[in-house]
């Protein structure tokens, strides 16, 4: 299981939503389902095509690039600042693509994220390139996983479960 590249690239055509800290703020408040994305900086268009797939399940995302109150360079405000918002949203969403898994910062975050959520509020979303090849990590098979359904919809299974719960419905 594991969402295509590609298909993200596709997805990334459609993002017309610049995310701040103001719009999760609000989602929360409205009791929408709000999301850690946890990515590799470099990885900007599956993002932004992930981010799509998200809203168009009814999540409401948040990326720390597109947070204007993110220092300009990585520092301890901005480990106190992930901190804070890992903590705020409802989930917490890796997105394994081949940057990600060679992240510092990734890790960090699912380890952070690991010991202040709830297992079941963690998951992954492991992608695969246009090689074939699935991107994620041995540990990563610890959380529930996000993929698309026979339905084409997004949608979470539990570890080593072959029946997924709608994303839209969570």
């Amino acid at each position: 299981m594991a969402i295509d590249l590609s298909t993200l690239t596709e997805a990334s055509t459609r993002f017309r939503v610049h995310v701040t800290k103001a719009m999760v703020e609000e989602a929360r408040t409205r009791n929408a389902k709000t999301v850690f994305l946890c990515h590799s900086h470099k990885d900007e268009q599956y993002v932004k095509g992930f981010v799509q797939l998200l809203n168009d399940a009814g999540w409401d995302a948040y990326v720390d690039w597109m947070d204007h109150d993110m220092p300009p360079h990585p520092n301890r405000k901005t480990a106190e600042n992930i901190q804070r918002r890992i903590k705020q949203s409802t989930y917490f969403m890796f997105l394994a693509t081949p940057n990600a898994m060679k992240s510092r910062w990734c890790p960090w975050e699912i380890g952070y994220a690991d010991g202040v959520k709830p297992i079941r509020s963690i998951l992954v979303a492991t992608t695969r390139d246009n090689a074939g090849t699935t991107h994620g990590s041995e540990y990563l098979d610890l959380y529930r996983k996000v993929d698309f359904s026979k339905f084409n919809r997004l949608a979470v299974w539990e570890p080593g479960e072959e029946m997924g719960v709608a994303l839209a419905s969570m």
